[in-house]
């Protein structure tokens, strides 16, 4: 656990510097509480593993990762409820051969150009870490490119293994859960045509509609296209979006419930700040407001978010995402061919 004087440090416990007008009181009045939140599902957590390297499918262990997962034991749960554990156990020394192939010299050039731009205000991504995890990224991104020559590499895959890279501490675990989320989790997000992806901002769009008609009649009238407001959500899966904690518990709950997770929370988001959003004038107006609900106290305590998050939103089946993602796929082919 980290201590008072932990709390008030320039660098948060990922590594991430904190900004010149981080609120460390306010900060740390709200650690406080969920410190000892943290340790109460620590111990939970410790008795319903038992030292097992396996996590079941069930309502309590569902409620358990929506409660949040501690850090010690996220990489085990991300890898069981993911399915990635699994595959990498089928196929051993698969990602270190990888490592060891012939490398493709535009693959490797698209990954060295965005290393450094990858997370510059993490300690541990400069060059003078030790150990710097940019040799880690690098490694991982080689990888995964090799493993799925269709995508490649992507600009924001190397936001997304980082973070992977930084709670795992591993890269053939992160490579693993990186083949999880872009593979199965996230299909179609990444590559050339980002269809999956494309379709996911029509789909929040389609929500909104149905759930928070007033926001969406807004877009309409102002002409504003969902991926200029809420592209960087899916992409980066709120990464540089929400606070660290806040995109690890949705990380959470991505493993374990899958992508109708990334929709609950935009979703929440939303509805939360449908005031502020209504105010806007114009344009540039809507997509400052976009910004501006991202930050502030309400995405900071991310225990009372997370309940939001499944709370406000209301029903959301898997039924009803899967119709709506197949008429927006449809539709965006139509427009694009």
């Amino acid at each position: 656990m980290r201590s008072r004087v932990g709390l008030c440090c320039s660098v948060d416990p990922y590594g991430f510097e904190r900004s010149d007008d981080f609120d460390y009181e306010s900060y740390e009045e709200l650690m406080s509480e969920y410190l000892a939140v943290l340790t109460r599902r620590s111990i939970k957590w410790s008795k319903l593993l038992q030292g097992k390297r396996r996590v079941d499918r069930n309502l309590k262990v569902k409620r358990f990762v929506r409660k949040g997962v501690p850090n010690e034991h996220r990489p085990l749960v991300w890898m069981e409820s993911s399915g990635a554990r699994e595959k990498m156990e089928r196929n051993p020394g698969y990602y270190h051969s990888l490592l060891d192939q012939q490398h493709d010299p535009k693959l490797l050039e698209s990954i060295r150009t965005d290393l450094h731009r990858t997370f510059p205000d993490n300690v541990h991504f400069r060059r003078s870490a030790n150990p710097c995890l940019q040799s880690a990224l690098y490694n991982v991104l080689v990888a995964y490119g090799h493993h799925n020559k269709a995508v490649g590499y992507c600009q924001g895959m190397n936001f997304i293994a980082g973070y992977l890279i930084i709670i795992s501490k591993d890269e053939e675990t992160s490579f693993w859960l990186m083949e999880a989320l872009l593979g199965r989790i996230l299909p179609d997000y990444y590559g050339p045509a980002m269809l999956g992806l494309k379709a996911d901002q029509e789909v929040l769009g389609e929500l909104v509609r149905l759930k928070v008609p007033a926001v969406w009649q807004l877009m309409q009238d102002h002409g504003v296209m969902w991926s200029l407001v809420v592209s960087r959500w899916f992409i980066c899966l709120f990464i540089d979006v929400l606070p660290v904690e806040t995109v690890l518990r949705v990380w959470d709950c991505l493993f374990y419930e899958g992508s109708k997770i990334l929709f609950r929370v935009a979703l929440t988001l939303i509805r939360h700040h449908q005031d502020l959003i209504l105010q806007a004038q114009n344009l540039p107006d809507v997509c400052e407001r976009f910004k501006r609900i991202t930050r502030g106290a309400f995405v900071h305590d991310c225990h009372a978010f997370m309940q939001a998050i499944f709370l406000d939103p209301g029903s959301l089946s898997k039924s009803t995402v899967s119709k709506l993602r197949e008429s927006c796929r449809v539709r965006i082919v139509a427009a694009e061919s």
